[in-house]
């Protein structure tokens, strides 16, 4: 394959891997069970220790079935800004892997109405009814963060 045109990539440093995790808002959180994958695009939240996410779960939700056989999730966060370069984009991607694990009732109180909406943008129904849609808070607890990029030309 000799005219494929690659573009090389590099590691980010902690510093561009949290400035991304705070001003990115969305990625998707990849779950599984026993063999069967099942990815979410989700808003997140970053506080420098942990991810955040606030869940929409309603009875029967595939949602809640895969994260509650989930023993270690993947998110992945990305984006792409076109450059002067003709030969394409100036590109990054972290993916964060971990144990996902549901707020305990005394950490409620930190993400009461006012902080879910400060810090997540609203969340999509589909075809449930508003009332039916339990709000759950997840925190992805952080065993590792890869980030790359295109270096800068």
């Amino acid at each position: 394959m000799e005219h494929v045109e690659y573009a090389y990539t590099t590691g980010m440093d902690d510093a561009e891997v949290e400035e991304r995790l705070q001003t990115a808002e969305t990625g998707v959180l990849a779950l599984s069970d026993t063999g069967e994958a099942y990815a979410i695009p989700l808003a997140h939240y970053y506080d420098g220790n942990g991810l955040y996410f606030r869940l929409g779960v309603t009875e029967g939700s595939t949602k809640q079935a895969f994260r509650e056989t989930t023993e270690t999730a993947c998110y992945v966060l990305y984006g792409a800004e076109p450059t002067d370069d003709p030969r394409g984009l100036d590109s990054w991607s972290i993916i964060v892997r971990g144990q996902l694990h549901e707020l305990p009732e005394t950490e409620h109180e930190r993400f009461d109405t006012a902080e879910i909406n400060r810090h997540f943008s609203p969340i999509r129904v589909f075809d449930e009814a508003i009332e039916d849609t339990e709000i759950s808070i997840v925190k992805l607890e952080i065993d590792t963060i890869t980030g790359r990029h295109t270096p800068a030309h």
